[in-house]
Formats: C-alpha cells, structure tokens, sequence
C-alpha cells in the first residue's frame, strides 16, 4: 500500500490499521542525546532515524521514531548529555516492544549507531523472547559498518586515513540531517576538530576488554573527547558533506539486504515455535503457557 508517511506517529490510526491488515515490520532506531563537538545533541538520534527510514522504505515497514532519551556513556561529562540508566532504557524500550506485539508488529527491528546502545538494546531483545516467545531482533549499525559495508568502511581505513575516516563518518551525520530535511540545523563552524588523543587514551588498555562502553565505568575528562569534527565552514561545504554521506547511506542499507533480514526473521519465528513444542520447559514456552491459563 502506498503510505503518506513511513513514520508510525505522523499516519492516522486509520492507516496503521490498513497497514497492519497485510504487514507487521517496524523499525526502531534508538537514540541518544549527549555531546558531539560541532553536532547537534541529537545527531546519534538523527542518524538512527534517517538509517531506519531508509531500511523501512526497502521493505515496506515503518519506523517508530522518536526514542532518543537512553544510556550515552561517557560523554555524562557534558552538560548538554542527557543521562538515563542502562537498567531504565531496558524497562522503558521493553514496555514499547510490548506494547509494538500487542498492536500487531511482529517483525521489530532496533537499529541504532550510538556506541553502548547495545547494552541496552540486546538485554531487551533477549529478555523479550523469554518472555513473548516471539524473536525481535537488535542491528547494531557500527557492526554493520565493519561487517556487510566493509568495502565501505574498514579498520585499517581508520588507522590509515583517520582524517578521511572521520570526514566518512560525519558525511553521514550531515547526510541524515538532509533525509529528514533538517541539514540548515547545523551550524557552520570548524572550531570543533582537534587531532589530540583523548583525555581517557591512557586507559584504552581496560577499555577494549569488551566490547564499546561495556568493560568499565568512565566519563571523558574534555568535551573535546568526543568529538572532534569535520570543519564545515560553509553552506556550500555543508551540502557537499551531505551528498556523500547520504550516499553512504543508501550504499550501508543496501548491503544489509533489509528484505532478507526481515524474511529471515520471520523464519526465525516459525523455527521457534517448533523448538518451543518440542521443549516447553524453555522460558518462552512455560511464559507462553502461563499466558494462556490466565
């Protein structure tokens, strides 16, 4: 069917419900609003919104936008970071995952391209099946930078050609604010880039024992930690910036594959239902169970 909107909050509930009477994907990009050099607060929200509404355009889902208020880590030092607890965002994103099943979307997909939104999001997506028996899958879009889009971003890249690497990246932090024709909100500047280690270098040792944010509790010592920014000094530059992170945008959503991620989902589901009949003491099924006997 042909939407107005792909996203959930701007349609009629008139047209959720035409939707749902023949689909049940919905993409949930998960934010963060915490200091960002020469971006805007908002830009790890924007990016995971813009990314979202691209993969829901390649297979016909929609996006439930505007989450941008969970765990930002280390940059709590700033006084424009918006702080919420690891334990709060699972609670709050499970109550949306459930609420999500009960209106009818199976297939939910959480995207997003903030560094320690994993610790959130994959406790939930796990924790949820125990607790529906229904698969919901966690994209982390920086996996899916150095994994599917790997010709597009490399390690060795980064090591070799920061500079580019950092001009790549930012691209599509301008090319996200464009998608969602918001790219006049940021500001020309070129105050922000720095090529000084981090504050928090000397710890980078204990840091990488896990995996991002997760080994060890920190902040960082400067606002310029994170992060230093392509300078972006004039309109004309700004636009140039957002071509080519909009194109790297589009080059990441197609080497996802969205429509056979979510086909695969669907798969996973109907596997699992067999799973659960063959070994219902599994949470999921004795949940599943219960539910039933109330």
């Amino acid at each position: 069917m042909e939407l107005r909107s792909r996203f959930l909050p701007k349609l009629l509930n008139s047209e959720v419900e035409a939707y749902l009477e023949n689909n049940d994907i919905i993409i949930v990009p998960v934010g963060t609003v915490e200091m960002h050099g020469g971006l805007p607060l908002d830009c790890e929200t924007v990016i995971s919104e813009a990314v979202a509404l691209k993969m829901a355009e390649a297979c016909d889902g929609l996006v439930l936008s505007g989450l941008p208020y969970f765990y930002a880590g280390a940059t709590a030092s700033g006084r424009g970071t918006t702080q919420v607890s690891v334990r709060q965002g699972i609670d709050y994103l499970g109550a949306i995952a459930r609420s999500l099943l009960r209106q009818g979307f199976r297939r939910q997909i959480y995207i997003s391209l903030h560094g320690p939104a994993h610790m959130t999001c994959s406790p939930m997506v796990r924790d949820f099946f125990d607790e529906t028996g229904v698969p919901i899958l966690y994209m982390d879009m920086t996996m899916q930078m150095f994994g599917a889009a790997r010709d597009l971003f490399s390690a060795e890249d980064m090591q070799k050609n920061p500079l580019g690497f950092m001009e790549k990246l930012d691209g599509m932090f301008l090319g996200s604010y464009d998608i969602l024709v918001m790219l006049e909100d940021l500001p020309l500047t070129r105050e922000f880039f720095s090529f000084q280690p981090q504050t928090v270098a000397p710890f980078n040792r204990i840091f990488n024992l896990a995996y991002q944010s997760g080994s060890v509790g920190y902040c960082f010592g400067d606002p310029g930690d994170h992060a230093s920014t392509t300078p972006v000094p004039t309109a004309e530059r700004r636009q140039e910036l957002a071509q080519e992170g909009r194109r790297l945008i589009d080059e990441l959503v197609k080497r996802i594959d969205v429509p056979a991620v979510v086909e695969s989902l669907a798969q996973l589901r109907a596997f699992e239902e067999d799973v659960m009949e063959r070994f219902p003491w599994m949470p999921a099924a004795c949940h599943r169970k219960d539910s039933e006997n109330k």
